[in-house]
């Protein structure tokens, strides 16, 4: 809208809402830069009509009336891979800059972002299963009568096995699907991509091997775990010493010994090494025992500068393991108000299979999960000396001592 008072006009003239003059000159003019079909388009960018194309209903098949809600079986289960196809690409970009020999600290927020980000859109594809819910049952009806799935199933997707992969999950620690390896059910190309995977570090041992190196840790500087073991034992003795003064009858005095103990034992499993390397060969824990002490350095101590960012990325990592939880939880709960107990249509136990992969050791960052067992009030953390703190104080840009690979 034109200005009354720039055009020379009164303070009480009717204000002009269109410059007339304007209307000679094309609204589209410098806007409109297509000239010729060769040229790049929003279409041919994003290759639509590959991909607008690619929905062929089996229900079709020979002429028939297709069946409405195949459609959107289609299109859903096609925007699932897509969005693994981001996941894969986003945790290989981490990936990439976890391998390097030196983690510099200026990539952690790069770092933290595109984690993030994988966590986002599982969240999302959470959400995307809300969809699915009636019409699945409807579809799936149908499919019994007319067996347009045949033993196709979702267990058969390469890229949620990529997925699961490269983030960390282990063969040791999976369900096996129909008492068989779930690689018997990929051939040629699809075996061979699985095969290279499982051959290349996955996420988890590359923040494994990053916390391992967390500033803090050193035998010979502020070792910080003997620190911290003194002072829960102290804590623990206090604790003991308390039920003992008195002032409590025989009972209290039996609950308050067996919160004692239990709470010895709980940190015992941290404190000895071989207890803790005993529940990682049963697959309670994943975390190497120095990896676990450097985490829980940087939650105790998540309030110094240089732990700022580290503290953000553990999150981000639990965030994962929470949405992708969330995911399978979500499926599960679908194919049983589809089928119930029923056997799935790959063959497999359905809902009873699906389950199974609810639990913890489908958890990538469990021990993270697991870490505020293991917190302590403030005033029984160990206070940092002077040069710790003043190297937790500083965010080291370049190649540190105490980053270097150990």
């Amino acid at each position: 809208m034109a200005c009354p008072y720039l055009a020379g006009k009164g303070r009480h003239s009717e204000p002009v809402l269109f410059d007339e003059t304007d209307f000679t000159k094309s609204s589209q003019e410098g806007t409109n830069m297509i000239k010729n079909h060769e040229q790049l388009t929003y279409s041919s960018y994003l290759q639509l009509p590959r991909i607008l194309s690619s929905q062929y209903l089996q229900s079709s098949r020979g002429n028939k009336i297709p069946v409405h809600d195949e459609h959107l079986f289609i299109v859903t289960h096609q925007t699932f891979e897509l969005w693994f196809k981001q996941i894969i690409h986003e945790v290989d970009s981490v990936r990439q800059i976890f391998a390097d020999a030196y983690l510099e600290e200026r990539n952690m927020l790069l770092l933290i972002s595109r984690i993030t980000r994988v966590s986002d859109i599982l969240q999302v594809r959470c959400l995307a299963l809300t969809v699915m819910v009636f019409y699945q049952t409807l579809f799936y009806e149908i499919c019994k009568k007319r067996p347009y799935l045949q033993n196709g199933s979702g267990f058969q997707s390469l890229q949620f096995r990529l997925m699961e992969i490269k983030l960390g999950m282990t063969d040791e620690l999976r369900v096996q699907y129909n008492q068989q390896h779930y690689m018997n059910v990929f051939f040629g190309e699809e075996k061979e991509k699985l095969k290279r995977a499982v051959s290349e570090k996955n996420l988890f041992e590359l923040v494994n091997g990053w916390l391992e190196r967390t500033p803090g840790l050193e035998a010979n500087g502020f070792d910080f775990f003997d620190k911290f073991k003194c002072s829960v034992q102290a804590m623990h003795e206090e604790f003991k010493a308390f039920g003992e003064v008195g002032l409590m009858n025989e009972d209290e005095k039996k609950e308050h010994l067996l919160e004692y103990k239990r709470g010895v034992e709980n940190f015992d499993s941290i404190f000895d090494e071989n207890k803790h390397n005993k529940m990682i060969a049963a697959g309670d824990r994943r975390f190497s025992h120095k990896a676990l002490q450097g985490a829980l350095m940087i939650y105790l101590y998540r309030d110094e500068p240089r732990f700022h960012l580290p503290f953000q990325l553990l999150h981000a990592l639990m965030d994962i393991d929470s949405h992708l939880t969330k995911f399978r939880y979500s499926h599960t709960c679908m194919v049983q108000r589809m089928i119930g107990r029923k056997i799935g249509s790959g063959g497999s136990s359905g809902y009873l299979y699906l389950r199974s992969t609810c639990s913890d050791r489908y958890k990538i960052f469990v021990d993270l999960m697991n870490l505020s067992s293991f917190l302590v009030p403030r005033d029984r953390i160990p206070p940092l000396n002077r040069k710790t703190r003043r190297s937790l104080s500083v965010h080291d840009i370049y190649h540190s001592d105490s980053f270097k690979p150990v």
